[in-house]
């Protein structure tokens, strides 16, 4: 009973178990608001890019934060699960009636499609380092934007029809256009839930906190921390890394697929610089490996935002001081110290295994 505590009290065991109540702990809470009181459509549509936000800064934070590596190529990432997604469920939509499992489907699928990317991009990409790495994802998320503006795909009962640039495609009646050009994915089937986006960070937090503290996590963690000293004893450094990027693209392209499934329409413009560049700063402004610090970040930084919209004149400036704040608090020794002095004196007082067996 005393080990099981002590595990407990652990630091490790703490911030995990903190994550996930932070995260159960805010689905309750919604679904008691939406169940008694109700809650307004603005606040509800924004419950699912929410979740998808979550995730996408959470992988990105396996690579930035744990593998110590900069990449500012999630949005194509992103991108490569959305409209996987959006194309599996069109293929499918006339053989599979059931709404959730064409969703699962699509998200594992695009995951699946953003890992391949992931390895293929990896490749040559962990080579670089430091801000020759950041300018190489980039302008593969710049890469992937400009050809999924220049795909045209259709599909009807002769099958898939596909045209690259110019718009080719000829459907005959009762076919559907999946992909068209600049104009993205149209007329998509709305299949993302609340609940999907719920169990999807769930499933992020149980990878990467079993990655992390697992022995290819601190392999990982030790390439990132002395470079020259984990290839001395062995370590295989672009291997530990890749593993990281890789995974994170998957987590990135199984969001990207749960967020394109949220929208009727959605343009490849959508996963652009920006988006990279946000994601970017929640991991930032939530910790470097801080996984806790990340969600609450996001949660607050993308929500916030939008709530304040009512307040026209006052939204920027509260939503500066807001992230002022955050990033004081995120990066605050003082109140890391404190945080690390309280689990310590928790740990202080609880019964030693030689005190218990002499009673």
């Amino acid at each position: 009973m005393e080990k099981t505590i002590r595990k407990i009290f652990d630091k490790k065991h703490i911030s995990r178990t903190i994550s996930y109540l932070v995260v159960i702990g805010g689905f309750v809470a919604v679904q008691l608001l939406m169940n008694t009181v109700g809650i307004k459509s603005l606040f509800r549509s924004l419950l699912v890019p929410t979740c998808c936000y979550i995730v996408a800064a959470l992988s990105l934070n396996l690579v930035v934060g744990v593998s110590g590596e900069l990449s500012l190529g999630h949005a194509g990432f992103m991108s490569v699960g959305a409209f996987t997604g959006i194309i599996i469920c069109g293929v499918l939509e006339p053989y599979l009636a059931l709404n959730w499992l064409r969703l699962l489907i699509a998200i594992i699928l695009g995951g699946v499609a953003a890992a391949i990317v992931g390895l293929l991009i990896s490749i040559p990409v962990l080579k670089l380092q430091g801000d020759y790495l950041a300018i190489v994802t980039l302008a593969f998320c710049q890469i992937i934007k400009s050809l999924l503006n220049n795909i045209y795909l259709g599909i009807d009962s002769n099958g898939l029809h596909f045209s690259f640039i110019e718009n080719r495609v000829s459907l005959i009646p009762g076919g559907k256009m999946l992909l068209s050009g600049p104009m993205g994915a149209t007329a998509t089937t709305r299949l993302a839930t609340f609940t999907a986006g719920f169990l999807l960070i769930l499933l992020s937090l149980l990878i990467i906190y079993n990655l992390t503290y697992s022995r290819y996590g601190r392999t990982i963690m030790a390439a990132r921390d002395n470079r020259i000293a984990a290839e001395s004893v062995g370590i295989h450094i672009r291997n530990t890394k890749m593993l990281a990027f890789v995974i994170s693209a998957c987590l990135a392209g199984m969001s990207g697929a749960l967020f394109g499934l949220n929208y009727s329409t959605l343009q490849p413009a959508k996963f652009d610089f920006n988006l990279s560049i946000l994601i970017l700063v929640y991991v930032v402004l939530g910790g470097l490996g801080n996984i806790t610090g990340t969600i609450i970040a996001t949660l607050i930084l993308y929500a916030l935002p939008e709530l304040l919209r009512g307040l026209q004149d006052y939204r920027m400036l509260i939503y500066s001081i807001i992230l002022i704040v955050i990033m004081l608090i995120t990066n605050n020794r003082k109140l890391k110290d404190k945080t690390d002095a309280l689990i310590a004196d928790i740990k202080a007082r609880l019964p030693k295994k030689g005190s218990a067996a002499h009673d």
